[in-house]
């Protein structure tokens, strides 16, 4: 192997390397920033009008779990996860219709456009479960919970019953994920029973024709495009 040779092979590794550094670092980046995203004031206000009897404290603790799902989304690597709150999926309603700062957030938090998918357009119960089990073993992951046998509740399952959530999604810490042993007495909708409010996927970061919205042609599934889910629940993120 001549001297050029070992050039041209140096090069191509350190171009590697380099991509690899950039693409952790950016990813690091990314669950920085959405960590310590606060939603916006007019919107959390438009919130607060639905949920009137929440505090400003407990409306940012819907905030940080919010958070807390972007978190999940992003660190899933396109795969399906599924919703576990009815009041932290209103909110993602919410933010979803102030279109451009929505899409903003997405771009730095994802590098691509997150989309909504509501509980009925799913692909099938089985991939809502899977999404479902993949939330509960990323948020105990990141809250450093046992996820087979919780000490306690992490804050994206616990915050409807927390904040006392009309129809809220109600679960039970059990041996097994709690999810299992769902409390179905107060919700109605689909949500419950254990199978999760819906799920997600990180589409190509939609363009102007979409308007911020809906299915940018990079998968089969298909966006909310920022609609109600009709009873309130449902939704998700996958793909980066």
């Amino acid at each position: 192997m001549n001297s050029y040779e070992i050039a041209i092979i140096t090069i191509i590794a350190f171009a590697v390397f380099a991509w690899f550094y950039e693409k952790k670092n950016r990813k690091k980046r990314q669950l920085r920033f959405i960590q310590k995203y606060k939603i916006p004031k007019p919107i959390m206000d438009r919130f607060k009008e639905k949920y009137q009897k929440l505090s400003t404290e407990e409306a940012s603790l819907v905030n940080k779990a919010l958070m807390d799902y972007f978190y999940l989304c992003n660190m899933a690597n396109g795969k399906m996860v599924s919703m576990p709150s009815r009041v932290v999926d209103d909110l993602w309603h919410e933010f979803l219709l102030f279109s451009s700062v929505y899409a903003s957030f997405c771009k730095k938090a994802f590098g691509r456009f997150l989309h909504h998918i509501p509980d009925e357009a799913m692909p099938s119960k089985k991939s809502n479960n899977e999404g479902m089990k993949r939330a509960w073993q990323l948020i105990c992951q990141k809250e450093r919970i046992n996820p087979k046998f919780p000490e306690k509740m992490p804050l994206l399952f616990a915050i409807d019953s927390m904040l006392n959530i009309d129809n809220g999604i109600k679960y039970s810490l059990t041996k097994t994920f709690p999810y299992s042993n769902t409390d179905t007495s107060n919700s109605t909708s689909s949500c419950a029973g254990g199978a999760g409010c819906g799920g997600f996927y990180v589409g190509d970061y939609a363009d102007s024709s979409h308007g911020g919205f809906g299915d940018s042609g990079s998968s089969g599934d298909s966006g909310c495009g920022g609609a109600s889910c009709g009873s309130g629940c449902g939704g998700g993120c996958g793909g980066s």
